[in-house]
């Protein structure tokens, strides 16, 4: 079975008022051709997203040690170079 997409021709101005409706038509599937003065310049279409299952935790396991004084504040002369200093 051979599916068909709607498109949906729109001027500029028409698409920016009702953005949020031709939005909603695209995630449906539908693709948006956007014209000015009648004339087709863009195209609007739902990107094709590849599912991927879910990431494993702990893919970094041993290959670096958060050091103990992470959050310490920063040197003054680090941060004077920084700011420009």
């Amino acid at each position: 079975m051979v599916q068909y997409m709607t498109m949906i021709k729109v001027n500029i101005a028409e698409a920016k008022a009702r953005f949020s409706k031709y939005l909603k038509k695209v995630e449906q599937g539908e693709t948006v051709v956007l014209a000015r003065r009648n004339r087709p310049v863009a195209e609007i279409r739902r990107i094709k997203v590849r599912r991927r299952g879910r990431r494993p935790m702990g893919l970094c396991a041993g290959d670096f040690v958060v050091p103990g004084n992470f959050d310490a504040p920063l040197p003054e002369e680090l941060l004077d170079a920084f700011e420009g200093r």
